[in-house]
């Protein structure tokens, strides 16, 4: 199954939770990461607050929580290693990597190069300005905030652009920040007309803004999240099997 509420972590240091190994998950874990004892997670924070770094600068959140409890009932320890978004499935095609966590879209482009293991299911939301009521399907002419290489850079807005173009009005300008703090923060000082994000993402920008930002128009393109492995790898079944154990 999929989580289906949004993520809730607040960026405080985690109360540490261990949970025992399940032997029979463990099992199933490729030989190679089982004799290490360690698997190798790609991620790339900040993106909160699935992924983020507290005020100590250990990296937290949805995603750390969910991956560390699997990790331990597959007997692994979790090593998180931070990187650029765009570099996480390349990495873990090369081997560098034993996998992502890092709120991926699963999307027709990425299962051409890794597999998936989905466990949440989220949407893409438009987030404004307070007071600044934008229209997400009618949102030509406007400056539109994306982090690089997401979904909502790569097809939300390119989409919705196309589509204003076609109808004889002016494109959507899209502007894109290399993390998801800069694209939301540029919306709160109003050096844009809204951003695109995951809804869980703009949901938390909002509600950290104090006020500055706002929700517009619904969640739309729902689609599951997954954790990217090597194409046809074992590690796939391990991480299913702990997925339904502990969600």
């Amino acid at each position: 199954h999929l989580v289906t509420e949004g993520p809730q972590n607040s960026g405080e240091p985690r109360d540490e939770v261990s949970l025992e190994t399940d032997e029979k998950i463990a099992a199933l874990v490729p030989a190679e990461i089982r004799d290490k004892g360690v698997i190798v997670i790609g991620t790339n924070p900040p993106y909160a607050p699935n992924e983020f770094k507290n005020e100590s600068g250990e990296i937290v959140g949805f995603d750390i929580d969910v991956m560390t409890a699997a990790a331990q009932l597959m007997g692994l320890r979790a090593e998180f290693r931070e990187s650029d978004f765009e570099k996480i499935i390349p990495a873990i095609e090369g081997g560098t990597m034993d996998m992502g966590a890092s709120s991926f879209t699963v999307n027709d482009e990425r299962l051409q190069t890794v597999d998936f293991v989905t466990y949440f299911e989220a949407g893409i939301q438009w987030a404004a300005a307070a007071g600044n009521d934008v229209d997400p399907d009618d949102a030509c002419g406007l400056n539109v905030a994306v982090q690089r290489t997401t979904v909502s850079d790569q097809e939300d807005v390119p989409a919705r652009s196309e589509a204003c173009v076609a109808a004889g009005k002016p494109a959507i300008e899209k502007v894109q920040f290399d993390s998801q703090d800069e694209a939301s923060t540029a919306v709160a000082l109003g050096k844009v007309d809204a951003m695109s994000a995951d809804s869980p993402i703009s949901a938390y920008a909002v509600k950290q803004s104090e006020g500055k930002m706002q929700l517009v128009g619904d969640v739309f393109d729902s689609a599951p999240y997954g954790w990217p492995v090597r194409k046809d790898s074992e590690l796939a079944a391990a991480l299913e099997a702990a997925k339904y154990l502990h969600l």
